[in-house]
């Protein structure tokens, strides 16, 4: 594999970033320039209620809304863009979808590499409403077989619901796989594309997913506050909400038709102008180039910690072709947080620490007992130097984990 970042991708960080930050798998920062122009020159100029009025103004915003409709579903390889719906953000769209396909008496099929954003509406959904779920395991290297989530499905089998990527591993999952079989027995199919979208391709065909579920403040680059779902044609979510549309409001009962149907009162408009500058900047670099650059990245970076003593590498994966540009690792002698600390503190490099939203990860890796591990997650701006650095600050976390344990045993 090629070690060189991209040379299609020359990016600067802006001088006010002076940090290294490597916690793109939370939140990607900095965001593109494109990003916050469009943020406050929509808001400036355009930032009235889309949609509910027929003034000039009031057009220029719904507009706003539905070219970026169309690019999302353009991205996501849809077909109708009333079937793009917008929501808070990935989890807000995975509480919509789940609560409103899967009810008692039906069984579910997920996975272990989940985050809380499954794993709580399922758990709920278990508890309160006697749903049967299964959590398949995943093997060493951080995947899991689509073999071993095929052979749980059953005749009363309603949907299965796993996510692209893992958040904590990086590992990128064989949906495809899955939504084949699930499309020909009719089972829904529902995918968090959290981690991939903006880095790898996600086509609803190419998944054979019924919905996927997406948030805009990671790889596509846009703010906070911003996400949802394409919901494939002939797909019916269950309403689990009501409120205001802006359209036929004389009716009582929400209404049925797509995007109204899941979406309740007024639009993120600035968030969502930020999200579409955001697909729009990662369309013009383009996805591959992006992904190409973290991974030569993340190659540098793992080779690093591997020749580093007292340094434990989670998940086994290589190729750009089966994982993102995400890494976990714990370093002898000392807890995640302390790890986490002394990167901030003396080095300047921010990473995740803990859990990361993903507790069954860590129960299976063991790393719960750690309190989890420590999360570096690569973005378009960061670059070589900044991963020699951050080798070179582990390495001495390191060498001092080796003293500090070196003198309690003499």
């Amino acid at each position: 594999m090629n070690t060189k970042p991209n040379p299609c991708l020359n990016l600067k960080t802006p001088p006010e970033v002076e940090l290294i930050y490597l916690d793109n798998a939370a939140t990607s920062y900095p965001k593109p320039p494109d990003v916050y122009e469009s943020m406050d020159l929509v808001y400036r100029t355009a930032g009235v209620n889309p949609g509910r009025s027929g003034f000039d103004l009031c057009r220029v915003a719904g507009n706003v809304i539905d070219e970026t409709r169309e690019l999302l579903t353009t991205l996501f390889g849809g077909t109708d863009p009333d079937r793009l719906v917008f929501s808070h953000n990935a989890t807000d769209a995975l509480n919509l979808a789940l609560f409103g396909l899967i009810g008692r008496g039906d069984h579910v099929v997920t996975t272990q590499l989940e985050h809380n954003s499954v794993i709580r509406p399922l758990w709920t959904l278990q508890e309160d409403e006697g749903v049967d779920v299964d959590w398949i395991p995943f093997g060493k290297g951080g995947s899991v077989d689509p073999e071993a989530i095929i052979e749980r499905l059953r005749s009363e089998t309603k949907a299965v619901v796993m996510n692209h990527a893992s958040n904590v591993l990086g590992t990128v999952q064989d949906v495809g796989a899955v939504g084949k079989v699930c499309r020909e027995r009719g089972i829904h199919l529902v995918v968090d594309v959290s981690q991939t979208a903006g880095k790898i391709p996600v086509r609803m065909d190419d998944l054979g997913a019924d919905v996927v579920c997406f948030t805009g403040h990671k790889s596509l680059m846009g703010p906070m506050g911003t996400g949802g779902m394409y919901v494939r044609d002939g797909v019916e979510i269950g309403k689990t909400r009501a409120g205001g549309t802006g359209v036929r409001s004389a009716e009582r009962r929400h209404l049925d038709e797509y995007p109204y149907r899941l979406e309740f009162g007024t639009h993120n408009l600035v968030g969502i102008a930020g999200l579409s500058a955001g697909v729009q900047w990662v369309n013009r670099i383009g996805a591959e180039a992006i992904h190409a650059h973290e991974m030569a990245l993340w190659q540098e970076l793992r080779d690093g910690l591997d020749t580093i003593d007292g340094v434990t590498v989670y998940g086994h994966g290589s190729g750009s072709e089966d994982r993102i540009a995400v890494l976990s690792f714990n370093v002898v002698g000392f807890e995640a947080a302390d790890v986490g600390t002394m990167l901030d503190v003396d080095s300047g490099i921010a990473c995740r620490t803990g859990l990361h939203c993903a507790p069954l990860v860590h129960e299976a890796l063991g790393t719960d007992k750690l309190h989890g591990s420590v999360r570096l997650s690569l973005g378009p701006y960061n670059t070589p130097e900044q991963i020699e650095q951050t080798i070179e600050a582990v390495r001495e976390i390191a060498e001092l984990g080796a003293s500090r344990g070196a003198s309690r045993s003499s």
